[in-house]
């Protein structure tokens, strides 16, 4: 059977006008910003309207450790909210940004797959709205005021050692990593060490998704740290008196994104921060506003239940006072298979001894959610051609063994049909209301006491090692008054531990962290462990190889 590209599918939809979905959700025309037809802003305002509305019921999809066989967790937000509209549900969309990196790259767009997408595909998986741009730009005139600074005299005795405000590019380029600039005399700037992160590693990408307002974008951007003086103080954006003309670059960047999925359910897409090196999940202000216009908002974190899930819990939820009524973790039947050893190659053959053994990180990821978080969980089966009725029994029988229902779902290929079962069980579960939410940690302990308990509770390691100085960062971390902060781990998305190779459900590990720094403006403490890295590259055979767009304007090739 031969299946149509994801490109495809979404070139041949019929959209609706974007004021239509607009209407359907009841939000006035004065709120929506029109780009194009099928595109628009949500002036963030709009919540006034809604103060004392009810929210909605919160939907949280995450994953387990994700693999080459692919998961599917975008594909399932997507069509889970597609099945709870066929249902008669008022059903409200929302996810993160794509990446321009990873769509050059090796991932790919995160717009969906198959019959559960958002559209348009391609504009959401390149330019969109401009949001990613503003964000690099913001950076940028962070980093250029701060070096203009230096150079005009240093006012501020800013030791050019310890500048720690990078410069980002939303792309993959692991050249641009680690550089020396300003070089070529004395009117071109005071040479120093320096790099690029991607985009959307940056502080101000996360300081977009965690503001309620632009006053409140601007005091965070003005808390931001950049460097250190020569007596060990931070020095901060609002020292370089930039935070006004970053919100003026920001002002349209913080308003929500409004589409829609190929079924015509609306989709806020707002934010786009990595949860291995960012907290990994779409922004604050969007899904406080699917709340309050719709009965049901499915939203999704970054990579696996250890990373964007526990972010979404340990920060976001900390940081707003939300809190999901349920929780779906998607899994595949090859994914688990590869987890058990097997080569990507023999993924097609029966193999229940693998499962058994992979799906030791599913259970893992759904004890995070139970046990360490307190919600209740169910677990969807993204079902693939190639998986036998013995292999989907296994994973079904072992999951019931923790208490936790587990559904096929088939939305990739069947769109909202193929969720049904799955939208009805994540009703039944909202509906028996048992949630008992908790933190994994104490926000209020020292530093390294927090890192301990994600490391413990949320990865399965035996505690933690700190290499190099990341002892004495954090103590001098707390001594600046940052110890109370939330904890935002960098790690390697592969893997439970910080090592990608160990699959499955790894034992007797330690995670090492190798250097810490405070994310002030953000409001966290930013933990980054193993090899990580902020600025990725491109893998041997880019993605961008295959795309291309015709002389019609016709896109081919993302996927």
């Amino acid at each position: 059977m031969e299946y149509k590209s994801d490109i495809q599918i979404a070139q041949e939809a019929k959209p609706e006008s974007i004021d239509k979905i607009a209407k359907s959700l009841g939000i006035d025309d004065d709120y929506v910003e029109c780009y194009g037809k099928y595109k628009a802003k949500i002036d963030y305002n709009i919540l006034n309207d809604y103060q004392d509305k009810k929210d909605g019921k919160l939907i949280l999809v995450t994953a387990i450790t994700p693999t080459p066989a692919g998961e599917g967790k975008t594909t399932t937000t997507v069509g889970l909210g597609d099945s709870l509209s066929a249902l008669g549900k008022n059903t409200v969309i929302a996810l993160r940004e794509p990446s321009l990196g990873p769509v050059f790259g090796v991932k790919g767009g995160a717009a969906g797959g198959g019959y559960a997408q958002v559209i348009p595909m391609e504009d959401i998986n390149l330019h969109f709205t401009g949001d990613i741009h503003a964000v690099t730009m913001a950076n940028n005139l962070i980093a250029a005021l701060l070096d203009n600074h230096i150079h005009q005299g240093n006012s501020l005795r800013i030791d050019t050692r310890r500048v720690v405000w990078r410069r980002c590019l939303d792309m993959n380029d692991r050249q641009l990593r680690n550089i020396v600039d300003g070089m070529g005399g004395k009117a071109n700037g005071t040479p120093r060490e320096d790099g690029f992160d991607i985009s959307v590693a940056s502080e101000i990408m996360a300081i977009l998704c965690l503001s309620k307002d632009i006053e409140d974008l601007k005091q965070k951007v003005a808390s931001t740290v950049v460097a250190y003086d020569f007596a060990g103080k931070p020095v901060t954006v609002g020292d370089l008196k930039g935070q006004g003309a970053v919100a003026a670059l920001m002002k349209d960047a913080l308003k929500p994104n409004l589409v829609q999925t190929l079924e015509h359910t609306p989709a806020f897409i707002h934010g786009g921060p990595f949860a291995n090196i960012a907290h990994g999940c779409n922004s604050i202000m969007a899904t406080k506003i699917a709340l309050k216009l719709g009965d049901y908002v499915v939203t999704e974190a970054g990579f696996g239940a250890d990373l964007g899930a526990e972010k979404f819990f340990d920060i976001k939820c900390r940081k707003s006072g939300l809190v999901p009524d349920a929780v779906v973790v998607v899994a595949t039947a090859r994914a688990l298979k590869l987890h058990g050893g097997v080569a990507k190659a023999d993924l097609s053959t029966e193999n229940i001894a693998a499962i058994e053994s992979g799906i030791e990180n599913l259970l893992k990821h759904v004890e995070n959610v139970t046990q360490v978080f307190g919600l209740p969980a169910v677990v969807a089966i993204n079902r693939f051609p190639t998986d036998t009725e013995a292999e989907l029994a296994c994973i079904s029988e072992r999951c019931a063994m923790l208490g936790v229902n587990s559904v096929l779902s088939e939305v990739w290929g069947k769109g909202s049909a193929g969720g049904k079962e799955l939208a009805e069980e994540v009703l039944r579960v909202i509906e028996k209301g048992e949630k008992n939410f908790r933190f994994s940690y104490d926000e209020k302990a020292p530093i390294k006491e927090k890192i301990n308990d994600i490391a413990t509770k949320v990865y399965g390691a035996d505690g933690v090692d700190y290499i190099g100085t990341a002892t004495k960062q954090i103590e001098e971390l707390e001594a600046l008054g940052f110890g109370q902060l939330p904890i935002c781990m960098a790690k390697t998305q592969y893997s439970l531990s910080d090592d990608p190779t160990k699959l499955s459900r790894p034992k007797n590990f330690r995670i090492s962290v190798r250097s810490v720094k405070v994310s002030a403006g953000a409001g966290f403490v930013v933990a980054i462990t193993g090899d990580i890295m902020t600025m990725p590259g491109l893998p041997k055979v880019p993605a961008a190889e295959s795309i291309d767009v015709d002389k019609t304007g016709k896109i081919s090739g993302l996927f």
